[in-house]
């Protein structure tokens, strides 16, 4: 059944969240540096992670150039980061986790204006009455759920913006306390003391499950598939470190983004808002085309099953499913889109496919989405954690 893996992958994708794109073990979540007096010299919004640049000037007057990565454009955008906020030039205190492998880079925890203004990686932000921001413990906007659940034609109304719910950690700093849905989170402030690095996976633990084939999506690896897990390199081989969609099925809930529907008379569009894919799904098709140009969107032809739009999709070429496991051109999804119109929430079953792989069905269900509380964007996406940032620095003195 399409439901018989729905939570384990809801929850591998809440853990997926937590590692904010970065490879294992680069950050030190358990360790913090401080940077006082520090110039913000440059401010990027970008996908999958934004960064702050800044600079700090020691005793002796030597320039120190520093970078830290935020989380993404669109999650930013959803929790009141705008770059008005930074202004270029200003002064600031920053407080961050450091960089095993890159001394001159860093994971922002909070920043601190002069004005005393201070935001937490992921704390939710307003304009504050008299002037200057106000933290907000819960979702900054309320998405607007007034709207028509059907179209003048008679099928469901999905055309619009729909984003999943923003998922954060319970110390607003980042460095701990596990992932809560936003709107779970206490209306008092976390406690700041503390902290602690995430927890990793690791081993079975006591009482766990007896050890046997290990499932993806509710089914095994074919050989080919398991040896090709074994030797999957994390920044080498996941497209998001290209700036590349991972798949359809994975980056249509993964870190909250924005993503945006358009029902036309023939087609429905559906455009992602992690990496600006787009998809055309032809509402009137029986059958794919003969000769389509596989694509990381595929060829997706729909249908109406009562009030579920069912959208079959093949063409595909060849990369991965959900990181670390891979697909050929041979992959076929079906997808099922269901809109609850008592709460406006739209979930999305799925099953997967792929004899070179997967040995069986490769089945779950998200996390629904929901009217968005923000627009959909198309981001400029600059992956830039393969470059070595205190490299740069020292090539450039």
């Amino acid at each position: 059944m399409l439901r018989r893996a729905a939570f384990v992958l809801i929850s591998l994708a809440l853990a997926a969240s937590a590692a904010a794109h970065h490879g294992a073990g680069t950050f030190e979540l358990n360790k913090t540096v401080s940077f006082s007096g520090a110039k913000l010299t440059k401010l990027e919004f970008y996908n999958p992670h934004g960064w702050l640049y800044f600079e700090v000037t020691d005793a002796s007057g030597k320039v120190q150039k520093h970078r830290c990565e935020m989380r993404s454009a669109h999650v930013l955008r959803r929790s009141g980061w705008t770059k008005e906020l930074f202004p270029i030039g200003s002064k600031i205190d920053v407080t961050a986790s450091p960089d095993r492998a890159d001394p001159n880079s860093c994971y922002l925890q909070t920043v601190v204006f002069a004005s005393g203004a201070r935001m937490d990686r992921y704390g939710q932000y307003v304009k504050a009455p008299e002037g200057g921001i106000k933290e907000v413990r819960g979702p900054i906007k309320t998405a607007n759920l007034n709207r028509p659940a059907r179209r003048p034609s008679g099928e469901p109304n999905i055309t619009g913006e729909w984003a999943p719910e923003q998922v954060v950690m319970a110390d607003p700093r980042g460095v701990g306390g596990g992932l809560v849905p936003l709107g779970r989170i206490a209306q008092p402030a976390a406690p700041r003391a503390g902290g602690g690095g995430a927890a990793r996976g690791g081993g079975r633990g006591r009482g766990a499950a007896p050890a046997g084939p290990r499932l993806y999506g509710g089914t095994e690896l074919t050989e080919l598939g398991t040896s090709m897990v074994a030797a999957f390199n994390g920044q080498k081989d996941n497209p998001r470190f290209q700036c590349l969609t991972t798949s359809i099925i994975f980056d249509w809930t993964f870190d909250g983004p924005v993503n945006r529907i358009t029902q036309n008379r023939d087609t429905i569009v559906i455009e992602y808002g992690q990496f600006n894919l787009k998809r055309t799904v032809h509402m009137n098709m029986k059958a794919h085309l003969a000769n389509v140009k596989p694509s990381r969107a595929g060829h997706s032809i729909g249908r109406w099953d009562g009030d579920t739009l069912v959208v079959d999709t093949s063409g595909f070429s060849p990369g991965v499913l959900n990181a670390p496991v891979r697909h050929s051109d041979k992959l076929h999804v079906v997808e099922r889109f269901t809109l609850d119109p008592k709460t406006m929430q739209l979930a999305r079953e799925y099953e997967a496919d792929d004899p070179v792989y997967l040995k069986g069905k490769y089945a779950g269900r998200d996390v629904p989405v929901m009217p968005a509380d923000a627009s959909y964007t198309e981001d400029t996406c600059k992956e830039q954690k393969d470059v070595n940032y205190s490299q740069q620095v020292a090539a450039k003195k």
